[in-house]
């Protein structure tokens, strides 16, 4: 056998770069094995933190912020762990929440190499199911049998302290020995004797680094929750690259010992080494005194460290697990990147590229917002997260939290199925209608309130999220989602299981193209609590749970979703309307677009509480008033649903009203029409459809129209106050449909503003990922920077037309992503310039 034999094709020498075969006892999880096939950077996670560490829920949430780190810096997280006698190498959500609320239950075990077999092996023959944690040295092996080469974690295990009396040492050291495997972790714990571990891990063949984080010169070897620790690293990595390096190396090698390297805990986070000395000093002295030894060694120290430290020694720890992680992830994707192309093609891009702005593809998660994919667990439905998941120590705002945009309508568990032809050679895009279609599936949280808020929520706006989830597997798991994205839930109705309803599901069926085919959507959680009682009472949810916060915060913007049936949505303008709120409307469909103007059998004044004024006590129908006092001051339809809210309105004999026509008749508009200046203002294929018709004719009920006709763009149409200064600007004039002249003193009207904006960006087929969520994500940009606090920046207001182009931006983010709300939105703070 020849060397290139022996390196790439010896079973025992290069295991690593083959994945091992599900079977009864080990399970491979599919996204796993697609992200290897692929050469997608994969990083292995361990489960003995969230089942021996963190307490239930607390785990849940870790895990899901952890899983996100890994995501949004472009790798694919692999966690692992035993469910039910099976190694899981990738847990789905379900999965990974059975393992976590197992947490603290003497049957729930720790799983090192020497428990694997136990663990596994017994269910065949006694029927037990265990379930565990892996250990660092557990992790290591299953990673390895997947053929993952990088894996991050918190700390490394170590020799104890009197390990030459008590032959106490961490398996970690003796499994980096044996498995290829490279580990990421902070150093071992100051409580262990840090020189005698890496005596020993060089006794194993195990290289040891340290990344230097900037610092110059000598580098010390961390020592978890400080630094430092007076003793120097075997040897220093300057970046991400150079770990790639040192790890392609080892595998091209054949070499069988793992790696270490060491990711010193984030400065902001670190504890000075003196006082952790004089803590671990204590602590050790109380284990010693109390007989604790072995397996029970550890957790009785750090239980210790973390009461006398005040609680410090845990905020560093999650600083440092979160920072390793993160690291662990560009590692990864450096190394495919050498996989991939080869050394010397990387040296020769480099060489040409210069050096400061290598690297910059990375997001940096401490100011990115967590990203939630189809296959995150934040996104896969987190069974049993619980209600305690806002005391959760995620840092996350308050429970209440001042807001300046209140967001009401649809959460929801999204499935988006996107077709797959098994051929392209198929000859539609679309799928065959009365049987099944092979289809990519996947889910996530969503809800069209839910994105809209997310999308404010990434650029920075204080937003609050008004919606109602079942006390079931989905709602606990919005809960949860909810927390780790950094918003409060006090505006989250949680009903009751007896009430026998069920979390808002969505479910979009998408062609090859990525575009919508068709969609279902259950609402029917919004239409249950809607329903008003009389006189109003306890059980009637807006009165008693949402109305008293929107009277508490008085926001600059309510945005309501047409999710709501026609008497709820109703409810929620005349509370706006009361608090002087204005409101965005998003009309969501163009089955549910007219409920803004749809006749209900219910008259209005009996849907609102006592203290909220009715325009009319006797009227069948919701009475809307016209500008200047609208009910909405922003509606954002596609074209299908502007004519669906134009056909309503016309149904309801909206436009034979007496004070319709005399905001119209101020308009400045020619009896004989404005075809040609319409034409000039957007196009003439879209006067020909009614697009700014249309619009104009709805600006009395709302006053700016933002229309989207597809790839043409946006077309504001907007009504301008009198007085307003660009009716009297050069810049605007351009845009000036009309004057209203003396005509429109008497109703306030000074004339009309029209303009197409076309796309920011043509995208290419290939680089559309979903259309999902693709206007949520331009309404809650748009209001983001309208209701954008400027303080003492100073100057003007933003106005609508000055956003659009921002919002077009980041819809296209969300269209080359497969969130329905990009999770790089937060890129165009800048942009927004508030």
């Amino acid at each position: 056998m020849n060397m290139s034999d022996s390196i790439y094709t010896g079973p025992k020498l290069h295991r690593s770069l083959s994945i091992a075969a599900n079977n009864s006892v080990l399970k491979i999880s599919e996204e796993i094995r697609e992200a290897l096939h692929s050469k997608r950077p994969v990083v292995a996670l361990e489960t003995t933190i969230y089942t021996h560490g963190f307490p239930y829920p607390a785990n849940v949430a870790l895990a899901s912020r952890l899983e996100s780190i890994v995501r949004v810096n472009g790798g694919v997280p692999a966690t692992i762990g035993i469910l039910n006698g099976v190694a899981r190498v990738g847990l789905d959500a379900e999965e990974l929440i059975k393992l976590t609320s197992s947490a603290g239950k003497a049957e729930t075990l720790k799983i090192s190499r020497r428990d694997l077999a136990f663990a596994c092996g017994l269910k065949t023959v006694t029927g037990g199911r265990f379930n565990g944690g892996t250990t660092i040295a557990g992790t290591m092996i299953l990673a390895h049998l997947a053929g993952i080469k990088v894996f991050a974690t918190g700390g490394l295990g170590g020799v104890h302290r009197g390990a030459e009396n008590s032959m106490d040492i961490s398996a970690d050291l003796t499994e980096l020995g044996r498995t290829p495997v490279t580990v990421i972790s902070s150093g071992c714990k100051s409580f262990l004797d840090i020189p005698r571990t890496l005596e020993y891990l060089e006794t194993e063949g195990v290289a040891v680094a340290t990344f230097a984080d900037g610092r110059e010169g000598k580098i010390d070897f961390p020592a978890f929750w400080s630094r430092e620790s007076g003793v120097r690293s075997p040897m220093v990595l300057r970046d991400d690259r150079e770990a790639a390096a040192v790890i392609h190396a080892q595998h091209l090698l054949g070499l069988n010992s793992g790696l270490h390297f060491a990711n010193p805990v984030p400065e902001e986070s670190s504890m000075l080494k003196a006082d952790m000395d004089a803590l671990i000093e204590e602590a050790i002295k109380q284990a010693n005194a109390a007989g604790i030894s072995g397996s029970a060694n550890t957790p009785f120290v750090l239980a210790k460290i973390k009461e006398l430290s005040g609680g410090r020694s845990v905020t560093a720890n999650r600083a440092l697990i979160e920072a390793n992680v993160k690291r662990g992830t560009l590692v990864a994707k450096e190394l495919v990147k050498l996989e991939r192309d080869g050394v010397e093609e990387i040296a020769a891009r480099d060489a040409q590229q210069p050096r400061a702005f290598r690297g910059l593809d990375a997001v940096d998660v401490r100011s990115a917002s967590p990203r939630s994919p189809s296959d995150s667990l934040s996104q896969k439905l987190l069974e049993k997260a619980g209600r305690e998941v806002s005391d959760l120590p995620l840092n996350q705002p308050p429970v209440e939290q001042s807001v300046d945009i209140i967001v009401a309508g649809a959460l929801a568990v999204d499935f988006s199925c996107d077709y797959s032809p098994l051929s392209s050679s198929v000859s539609t895009a679309s799928p065959a209608l009365q049987t099944s279609n092979p289809a990519r599936i996947t889910q996530s949280l969503g809800g069209v309130a839910h994105n809209i808020a997310q999308a404010a929520h990434l650029l920075g706006s204080r937003v609050r999220l008004c919606s109602a989830v079942a006390d079931d597997l989905s709602g606990r798991a919005a809960l949860a989602t909810l927390s780790a994205q950094g918003f409060d839930t006090c505006g989250i109705k949680v009903l009751d299981a007896s009430s026998g309803l069920r979390t808002a599901q969505y479910v979009a069926v998408n062609d090859a193209k990525k575009d919508l085919f068709v969609a279902m959507a259950d609402m029917s959680i919004l239409e249950a609590v809607s329903t008003p009682t009389r006189p109003p009472s306890s059980s009637d949810v807006f009165t008693s749970f949402w109305l008293p916060q929107l009277q508490r915060e008085k926001p600059n913007w309510l945005i309501l979703d047409a999710n709501w049936p026609a008497p709820a949505l109703h409810r929620w303008l005349r509370a706006a309307q009361s608090i002087n709120a204005k409101v965005a409307y998003e009309p969501v469909s163009t089955a549910k677009a007219p409920r803004l103007f749809t006749t209900t059998t219910t008259s209005t004044s009996t849907l609102l509480p006592p203290y909220l004024p009715s325009s009319s006590s006797s009227s069948s129908s919701p009475s809307l008033s016209v500008f200047p006092n609208p009910l909405v001051h922003i509606a954002t339809p596609n074209i299908h649903e502007l004519s669906a809210l134009h056909a309503a309105a016309r149904a309801a004999a909206l436009f034979d009203r007496a004070d319709w026509w005399s905001v119209i008749d101020a308009l400045g508009i020619p009896p004989t029409g404005a075809r040609v200046r319409m034409a000039l203002a957007s196009t003439p294929d879209l006067v020909d459809a009614g697009v700014p018709q249309m619009s104009i004719q709805l600006l009395p009920f709302i006053p700016c129209v933002l229309a989207k006709p597809g790839q043409r763009g946006v077309l504001l149409t907007q009504l301008l106050g009198a007085g307003d200064p660009r009716l009297d600007e050069a810049d605007a004039a351009p845009w000036l449909l009309s004057r209203s002249g003396e005509a429109g003193e008497g109703v306030g009207v000074g004339g009309v503003y029209m303009r197409l904006f076309g796309p920011a960006e043509v995208l290419r087929e290939e680089e559309i990922v979903s259309v999902n969520g693709v206007g949520d994500t331009f309404l809650g940009t748009l209001m983001a920077g309208l209701a954008g606090r400027r303080g003492e920046k100073g100057g003007r207001a933003k106005r609508v037309e000055d956003l659009v182009g921002v919002a077009q931006m980041g819809s296209c983010l969300t269209l080359r992503s497969a969130e329905a709300v990009s999770p790089r939105l937060g890129e165009l703070r800048r942009e927004l310039d508030l």
